[in-house]
């Protein structure tokens, strides 16, 4: 990883605490004259992890290996003019630690046993940006962590990327558009590609699979990205080695995942939830990420006369 530090003013002073203090870069940008008493201190750790304060204006900021580089984050490395591609750099090489810190060994076993389901490495699309503002702003409104390697792109139309990764090898990507046109998403997936896989940890008991991404990843779920699981799909799931359990949108497209998850012996889980909640993802907005996990584990249900009772329900309740 970079070092921070080297991109500090050469005025600086090390206390005995493990700051670095020097004339901070960010009070002229909030309002307040140019710092000239080493207010700004820094603070760094081994991994190349860092949090800064300023005493002046008050501005806060830190970076975690392993995270997406955060709005106030980036601002503050321009101010302290790292260029733009050094920016960059630093967040991509802190998202390729992110399987190495804590997750090594987990995703090792998750990587056995998908070990003969191999997809071709796909390329991003060009002229992507790290998130804007406004890019994370969206993603915080759907209850979404900004840990997970997002890209932003502004042509042809503003939308964030998200990768397709499989053994921590990006093997396609969705687009989800921010302006108020359709399509609102545009797919490059392969055949019996599962979103999420590379999300699980060996020692979860339970894999949640649900149609959409951002349903899988604000609960580390599994997406299938359509109404169907094809054979493919199924056998990648499966070969997970964990308890699956269905989580079907509360919408006539749902209902083919019930039917298919019947077939395949998988649980399904229908909550009860209230007419404005459609998805997980809305579930996890109304009711936050744990409430929306126990009610999803509490309406598991694996007798098939139990889920074909409560799928009628559904559909009345859809048609009323």
């Amino acid at each position: 990883m970079i070092d921070v530090t080297s991109f500090l003013p050469s005025r600086k002073k090390n206390t005995s605490s493990g700051w670095i203090s020097f004339n901070a870069p960010c009070c002229i940008h909030n309002g307040e004259n140019i710092d000239k008493r080493q207010r700004g201190g820094i603070k760094t750790t081994p991994d190349g992890s860092w949090s800064y304060h300023c005493f002046n204006c008050g501005y806060t900021t830190s970076f975690i290996l392993g995270r997406n580089l955060t709005f106030k984050a980036r601002k503050f490395l321009q101010w302290l003019n790292v260029p733009g591609e050094e920016i960059e750099r630093i967040n991509l090489e802190s998202l390729k630690q992110k399987s190495i810190t804590g997750l090594l060994s987990d995703r090792q076993e998750i990587a056995e046993k998908l070990q003969n389901i191999e997809f071709e490495g796909r390329d991003l699309p060009t002229d992507t940006h790290l998130l804007t503002e406004p890019a994370e702003e969206y993603l915080r409104q759907r209850n979404i962590l900004l840990d997970y390697p997002f890209l932003y792109k502004t042509m042809p139309r503003p939308g964030i990327i998200i990768p397709f990764t499989h053994n921590n090898q990006v093997v396609g990507h969705t687009t989800r558009f921010l302006d108020n046109r359709t399509p609102k998403y545009i797919q490059d997936i392969q055949h019996g590609y599962v979103f999420g896989t590379d999300l699980q940890q060996a020692n979860w008991q339970y894999a949640i699979v649900c149609e959409g991404v951002f349903d899988a990843l604000c609960i580390n779920g599994l997406a299938v990205l359509h109404a169907e699981i094809n054979d493919a799909q199924v056998k990648l799931i499966r070969n997970l080695g964990k308890e699956i359990i269905v989580v079907p949108d509360q919408d006539e497209a749902g209902i083919k995942l019930v039917d298919r998850a019947v077939e395949l012996g998988w649980a399904v889980s229908m909550p009860e939830w209230p007419d404005c909640i459609k998805d997980i993802n809305d579930a996890v907005i109304y009711m936050g990420r744990l409430g929306t996990l126990l009610t999803i584990l509490e309406a598991k249900e694996t007798s098939k006369i139990k889920i074909e009772l409560r799928k009628k329900q559904l559909v009345k309740r859809l048609r009323a």
